[in-house]
């Protein structure tokens, strides 16, 4: 989309020296009007009273035209509803007082989204929010692309309170959009992959171990909707990932099995090296000639041994190897 957003190519003057002079103009034209009912009389009175008046409505209507702007705002300056681009000059300044600044704060905002129940590739329910941080980039696009302004000013007809604060409105009109979208955008990137890779063989990406990967997905998805309001997506991440809670305690037994299943595998694989061992030392140093029979007793004492969950009882037998 092309660039509409251009720099204020206005008359801009001072704003302490204009206010200094409309001071002037505003005490001059007190004095005519009251020199006029005072001391001049005749024609001169009638003269003194006009130019008095006239310079009175010039101060009212230069008074207008100050405007200023903090570091990280800017002013979307319109004519009789005509935008005649985008001021960004730091301080007090002066401008055609008929010119209308639209107050827009250019900083970056935090948006902690609440975690939103989604599924996941696999269908299984999840728990997931993010984290994102957000500033305007272009205020045509933020003014005339998206309906701001008439949501700022719905809210401040029904809120009496907040009918004097018309810039935070509009930027709470903007963060309500980017909530909206935010929230669009994750269900998408959510959607498309699962929770872990449970018992799939190979690698895949998962919303629980590929988290760069997909914080990057998930901050391009936003500036791409964003960008139609003029909206630069600084960072997005996802800040909290759980199984929602109708599963929860069936997944939480499946990690709890596969971990038992791992364990365990790992015992036996122990213990049958210790009995090789064991095997092949007495075999090696001669201390007794077992008989494949003997062999797998022993195997099998060994193991319920030493993959047993309690401690073994060992039982003496007093009498020869066969009874």
């Amino acid at each position: 989309m092309e660039n509409q957003e251009f720099a204020f190519a206005g008359k801009v003057l001072n704003g302490i020296g204009m206010l200094i002079f409309n001071l002037l103009v505003y005490a001059v034209s007190i004095a005519l009007i009251v020199l006029a009912f005072t001391v001049f009389g005749g024609w001169a009175d009638d003269v003194a009273a006009t130019v008095g008046i006239v310079l009175f409505i010039v101060s009212i209507i230069m008074s207008c035209g100050f405007v200023l702007v903090e570091p990280g705002e800017a002013r979307v300056m319109m004519f009789f509803g005509k935008y005649r681009g985008t001021f960004t000059r730091t301080g007090y300044s002066w401008v055609h007082p008929f010119l209308t600044p639209k107050k827009l704060s250019l900083r970056a905002r935090n948006l902690d989204a609440e975690p939103i129940k989604v599924n996941d590739k696999t269908g299984n329910p999840v728990m997931i929010g993010m984290v994102l941080v957000w500033k305007l980039k272009d205020t045509y696009k933020a003014m005339f692309e998206i309906d701001a302004q008439t949501m700022a000013e719905s809210k401040a007809s029904t809120d009496a309170a907040a009918a004097g604060a018309k810039t935070a409105n509009i930027m709470n009109a903007f963060e309500k959009f980017v909530r909206i979208q935010a929230d669009a955008a994750l269900r998408q990137v959510a959607g498309q992959y699962a929770y872990d890779d449970g018992e799939q063989e190979g690698h895949e990406l998962t919303l629980r171990d590929g988290s760069d990967e997909i914080n990057k997905e998930l901050e391009a998805k936003i500036d791409e909707r964003l960008a139609m309001a003029g909206i630069e997506v600084i960072e997005a991440r996802i800040n909290y990932l759980a199984y929602a809670p109708e599963i929860a305690a069936v997944m939480l037994r499946r990690q709890q099995a596969t971990a038992i299943i791992a364990a365990r595998e790992k015992i036996v694989e122990g213990a049958v090296s210790m009995v090789k061992m064991a095997l092949d030392k007495l075999s090696a140093d001669d201390i007794v000639d077992l008989d494949e029979e003997k062999k797998a007793a022993m195997v099998s004492n060994l193991l319920v041994v030493l993959c047993g969950d309690d401690t073994a009882q060992p039982v003496i037998n007093t009498g020869t190897l066969n009874h």
